[in-house]
């Protein structure tokens, strides 16, 4: 049997996780649902043009990024409930708090996860959920990884995670337009993101406007 194979049952066991989740807060449930999606798009893209990009990711591996996605935001479990439901903007120190979460959610998959039978699938986890606030400029967090340093997965991870806080409605926002929010990938290409990986974004909007088709998405 395959490993991806096998990882349709530990699939099945994340979605759980990500369903804990929304029990707390919808908000990041419905989040963890659709950046799994653009998730997915982006790695069925990349599978598809392996002749324009360097990354040595073969079809497993891409599939396994696409199965974890929906563990990056896991840590946020450990965050207290008055400050993951805060209807308003988060205070200084409170934004220290929810800064935690990529290193909680690493501990937590560590302590959950180590004993699955394919430690690929465990490892790609992690790293989605260590590293998926780090920028390619190095000024992200919790590592301050630049460049290569961020895993490929994490990168993936990160245009994913920051289209959609920015074409979701928040508490303390309106949804962003589609366009918007490709004026602000473009600014951070290079900065925040990947360049390769905004391109990518652009390649697949088609898709993405799909996903993201009002201003007001529910949440």
């Amino acid at each position: 049997m395959s490993n991806i194979l096998r990882m349709w049952p530990y699939n099945n066991l994340v979605f759980s996780f990500a369903d804990m989740i929304e029990s707390r807060d919808g908000t990041t449930g419905e989040h963890v649902k659709r950046t799994s999606a653009v998730v997915s798009l982006l790695v069925n893209y990349i599978n598809s043009n392996h002749e324009k990009f360097p990354y040595k990711l073969n079809e497993e591996k891409l599939q396994l990024i696409s199965l974890a996605a929906p563990m990056h935001d896991i840590g946020k479990m450990k965050v207290p409930d008055h400050i993951l439901s805060k209807p308003g903007k988060l205070t200084p120190e409170e934004f220290d708090i929810i800064k935690t979460h990529p290193e909680e959610g690493a501990k937590i998959i560590d302590k959950t996860m180590s004993q699955l039978e394919d430690p690929l699938y465990v490892k790609t986890a992690r790293d989605m959920a260590l590293y998926h606030h780090e920028k390619w400029n190095g000024k992200g967090y919790p590592k301050g990884l630049s460049g290569e340093q961020i895993p490929v997965s994490a990168r993936i991870m990160a245009v994913a995670d920051v289209f959609d806080a920015l074409c979701s409605k928040r508490s303390y926002k309106q949804a962003f337009t589609v366009d918007e929010a490709f004026e602000i990938l473009e600014k951070e290409k290079g900065e925040h993101f990947e360049p390769q990986m905004v391109e990518i974004m652009k390649e697949i909007r088609s898709d993405l406007e799909n996903i993201y088709k009002t201003e007001d998405n529910p949440e």
